[in-house]
């Protein structure tokens, strides 16, 4: 059979379907993405355990957001036109060729910043512009094929290669950092702009609730696992060194516990029910997990720079240290419940378990403050979606 017989009209799926979950080709994608994730992690660790946080934070919300938006685009577009066909197949592979480049380019961002020098984003920019470039090419074969979504298709299509060209300037022009930011801001904007003036003012793509809930829970699962393996990797190293210790086994055991108390954390939220009751509220749901994403990963990080205290590799104060673990365990957290009560409203348990999140949070920098073992106050941290969890699922049961 030729190939292009094989080719499937893209002309929106039935975003009624049930049982729609994630494709396999889909999770191959996440793995992928969760590579640039990874690398960020790394840098960022390496930063905050130098002091250097403004090197860090600047150059782990530039390259997380490249590679979250990317997938995010991705998501929905797959959602409403997957097809599943060899030409779906090549252009998601260019879109993971992009994100590869871009992985490579992550560690000369953030040494560049760190020297005080125009930003290195050619290489990640290159990359992105591959992801956005495939992105583009689903988009304009989805408004060829289907009459009732032309508009809107042409309307992501174009506003991406817009978004594209402040890339792209971004990544040549000889500007320094603050202007960089300033042009990346505007670049988002834009970016940002485009799906909600294509679903509102034109006409709204067919996603399918319960696959959008479920693509994210899959990356957020992933992401978590990749935390896991980065600590499990770094402690397995430190053990090769110096053997076992109790300190060691803590940082094994809180990575666990609090990566496990997280996934549970995020799975007591109804998602896809909610989105397909209410599918009003998708772009809150759809944008208020980037900062979950960025956060998911950031835990990673956070477990890195306690065991690089471990290794006394670390040359920060060890409320800073805290910080670098509490800050993205709590934005998780308390994201995922502030997301929950928005989607649900009267049914959620928010007050409570906000109150359950913040007494370990207040609890564990205030310990840490007062020269508290290090590790006592990473335990009483990681206890941050640990009680929420018993709150909800005994307490408000």
């Amino acid at each position: 059979m030729p190939l292009q017989s094989r080719l499937r009209r893209m002309i929106g799926r039935d975003p009624a379907e049930e049982g729609r979950a994630g494709s396999n080709l889909e999770i191959f994608y996440d793995l992928v993405f969760v590579v640039a994730f990874s690398v960020a992690s790394a840098q960022l660790a390496h930063y905050l355990a130098e002091g250097h946080y403004w090197t860090a934070i600047t150059g782990y919300v530039l390259m997380t957001f490249a590679a979250i938006w990317a997938w995010i685009n991705f998501a929905w577009f797959a959602s409403a036109f997957d097809t599943d066909d060899w030409l779906f197949r090549l252009l998601v592979l260019v879109q993971m060729i992009g994100v590869a480049i871009l992985a490579i380019g992550i560690p000369e961002v953030f040494s560049s910043i760190d020297a005080g020098h125009h930003p290195a984003m050619t290489m990640p920019v290159v990359g992105y512009i591959v992801m956005r470039v495939g992105m583009v090419a689903q988009w304009l074969r989805a408004g060829a094929q289907s009459p009732e979504y032309r508009r809107t298709c042409y309307t992501y299509a174009l506003v991406t290669l817009v978004a594209q060209v402040g890339w792209i300037v971004i990544a040549v022009a000889p500007l320094n950092l603050r202007a960089t930011l300033a042009a990346a801001v505007v670049c988002v904007a834009i970016e940002c702009t485009g799906p909600w003036v294509a679903e509102t003012r034109v006409k709204a793509t067919p996603w399918n609730p319960s696959h959008i809930a479920e693509r994210y829970a899959t990356l957020t699962v992933i992401t978590l696992g990749e935390g896991v393996v980065g600590t499990v990797a770094l402690l397995q190293a430190l053990i090769e060194r110096t053997g076992w210790s109790v300190q060691t086994a803590i940082l094994g055991l809180a990575a666990m516990g609090v990566t496990f108390a997280m996934w549970w954390l995020y799975f007591l939220m109804p998602n896809g029910e909610t989105l397909r009751e209410h599918p009003e509220r998708c772009f809150p749901f759809g944008y208020g997990n980037m900062p979950l994403l960025m956060a998911c990963a950031g835990v990673g990080a956070g477990l890195h720079v306690v065991a690089l205290w471990i290794e006394s590799k670390a040359h920060i104060s060890n409320v800073a240290i805290v910080l670098c673990l509490a800050v993205p365990v709590a934005v998780f957290c308390l994201g995922v419940i502030a997301m929950n009560e928005y989607l649900v409203r009267s049914k959620s348990n928010a007050a409570p378990a906000m109150v359950a999140a913040l007494v370990p949070l207040a609890a564990g920098v205030i310990l840490a403050a007062l020269g508290a073992p290090l590790l006592l106050c990473v335990v009483v941290i990681c206890l941050i979606p640990v009680i929420p969890v018993i709150v909800v699922e005994i307490i408000c049961d």
